[in-house]
């Protein structure tokens, strides 16, 4: 079964309806965003503020400050970016509880081009003193991490994506924040991924297998708090990381890995997301293919690291 992050965020705010302090806010991309789903059904508790980004974080602030749980719902690039000040002023100065749900991250944006495609919103955000980013894999962590973001306490940046992917869990399981997931089990190496990059791991794993190449890998949802305890033992027990991302290099997940790794446990690691550079208009899969975000290039690094 394949669905879309974004598509399961809609979904699940309408299975949350009757949580009383609830409150969707969308910056007129509700039809993109699926809070179109709970609007239709809920519209006392949505609200469309328009093509105003900062306005909606600031309102979303606002309400937070009343007791409300507000969930904050727009493009990651217009999140992240045009709405940074009043994130980190408004939201995350004062701790409050605020989500940022932010679709459409990284370059499977696709057609809409560069402009639109958020491939540095996890460093913008992990620079936020106490922000709290989740990047989910699936519908099915989609929904469990949105139960959990419910009872924490603080800002949470939550990163969806816009394309359909597969299922990597048979079942819903609880959502612990800082928690990372190992998958599959192994001695020559580790993948540590996070959102759709996850299934693109796996693909190489289990490629991998027929080599007789046998590798961990970690479904890391939580970018921050990282779990550096899971990172810690990973390392103890494998000669080498990669890190895969749909995101920068610098300072996504790989950046993450390598900061806490360099003082705790220094390790072989090859960061896997996109260079230094912008993305560009195309078909998603063609543009996964040009940055390197593939299973293919995974096993082509793993290979490199395995003869290092």
């Amino acid at each position: 079964m394949k669905k879309a992050t974004r598509q399961a965020y809609g979904e699940t705010l309408l299975k949350l309806k009757d949580n009383k302090d609830l409150i969707v806010l969308d910056a007129d991309l509700s039809a993109a965003t699926k809070t179109d789903v709970f609007a239709k059904e809920v519209p006392n508790k949505f609200y469309n503020i328009g093509i105003a980004e900062a306005d909606m974080m600031g309102t979303a602030a606002g309400l937070a400050l009343g007791g409300k749980r507000p969930f904050a719902s727009t493009f990651a690039i217009f999140g992240a970016g045009r709405a940074y000040e009043q994130i980190r002023n408004a939201i995350a100065y004062q701790n409050l509880n605020v989500t940022i749900a932010a679709t459409h991250a990284g370059v499977t944006v696709g057609e809409d081009g560069g402009s639109h495609q958020a491939i540095e919103d996890i460093a913008l955000m992990r620079v936020i003193p106490g922000m709290t980013i989740i990047n989910p894999v699936d519908d099915l962590e989609t929904e469990a991490a949105m139960e959990a973001i419910m009872q924490h306490e603080g800002p949470v940046y939550l990163r969806l994506g816009r394309l359909a992917v597969n299922r990597v869990h048979k079942e819903k399981q609880p959502f612990v924040i800082g928690k990372g997931e190992e998958l599959l089990a192994g001695h020559h190496g580790t993948i540590i991924a996070t959102g759709a990059m996850v299934q693109e791991a796996l693909t190489a794993a289990t490629l991998l297998q027929q080599e007789n190449i046998f590798l961990n890998v970690i479904n890391m949802p939580t970018i921050k708090p990282l779990d550096e305890a899971l990172l810690l033992k990973i390392a103890k027990k494998t000669p080498w990381i990669i890190t895969a991302e749909e995101h920068s290099i610098i300072g996504g997940l790989g950046s993450a890995v390598a900061e806490y790794l360099s003082e705790a446990y220094p390790i072989k690691l090859k960061k896997i997301g996109v260079e230094d550079r912008f993305g560009q208009s195309g078909n998603p899969e063609i543009l996964k293919e040009h940055y390197g975000l593939t299973a293919s290039a995974i096993i082509e690094q793993a290979k490199n690291m395995s003869i290092r």
